[in-house]
């Protein structure tokens, strides 16, 4: 982060003042200094120069693959939960997709049985374990976060989760380190969802699905949230059936990264 002379200044001069002395981690000191802000908005990046916890020379983030092959990669982020997961697996269930759902360690412990037995052909990425934005968080804080969320999928599910989305796809801060040194790979999303645009218009956000994903797309939906994303969830069926009709596969995240031949992570 840059700090102007005058923002530095007016700093200085609230702490002097005694306005945020004592409190240099309290929200008037993060609004001085802009440490309030999201990394889309150029944040906080605390961790970009934390040398010392870089446990490998680089870490892969994945928004899509390269690839020729007519396959794409729906992802559920947020949950689980008793309202709308069930709607999604049914769904899933039906149309014989896989899926990856992206998964908070939280509701996962508190909502076990909801998936419990419906994961066969499904596969689990950590999404931390409170939701937080990692890109406001230091290293050990974030760090214990996403080891938190690891835990929960492997208490509950038995499985190792590999893939890291983290909240609101940012990835300033610490969120890279963390990813690091818990040796996972970020995966973000290609197209996504908009049901606030489509509201009103359910089949104009099936076929905004539809027309635009490419061969190696990563879709982003939610199956938790305001009841406006029930805009998406209600129609997979339709997504599923118009990608195929287009010719495409559809897979889980960690079947297509295996597709693709430009991937940093597979050259020796």
């Amino acid at each position: 982060m840059v700090l102007s002379r005058r923002r530095f200044l007016a700093g200085a001069g609230l702490a002097a003042g005694g306005v945020v002395a004592g409190a240099a981690g309290g929200p008037l000191a993060r609004r001085a200094f802009g440490l309030d802000h999201p990394p889309l908005s150029g944040g906080y990046a605390s961790a970009a120069d934390v040398l010392a916890d870089a446990q490998s020379p680089s870490t892969t983030i994945t928004y899509h693959v390269r690839t020729d092959e007519p396959v794409v990669a729906f992802t559920f982020d947020d949950g689980p939960a008793p309202k709308w997961t069930p709607m999604v697996l049914d769904a899933l269930d039906e149309w014989q997709v896989p899926a990856t759902f992206f998964m908070v360690g939280r509701n996962l412990r508190r909502h076990a049985d909801v998936v419990r037995g419906r994961l066969d052909r499904h596969e689990i990425g950590n999404h931390t374990w409170s939701h937080p934005d990692l890109a406001t968080l230091d290293l050990r804080h974030a760090v214990d976060e996403v080891r938190r969320g690891d835990e929960a999928i492997r208490a509950v599910t038995g499985r190792t989760p590999t893939l890291l989305r983290p909240p609101y796809g940012h990835l300033g801060g610490s969120t890279v380190l963390a990813a690091d040194k818990l040796g996972y790979r970020l995966v973000l999303w290609s197209h996504q969802m908009d049901e606030r645009r489509y509201r009103r218009d359910p089949q104009e956000q099936v076929r905004a699905i539809v027309d635009a994903v490419q061969p190696g797309s990563i879709v982003l939906a939610h199956d938790v949230g305001q009841p406006r994303r029930l805009v998406a969830l209600r129609h997979l069926g339709e997504m599923f059936a118009g990608l195929r009709a287009r010719g495409f596969r559809l897979v889980t995240v960690s079947e297509l990264l295996a597709m693709d031949q430009n991937d940093p992570a597979r050259r020796p």
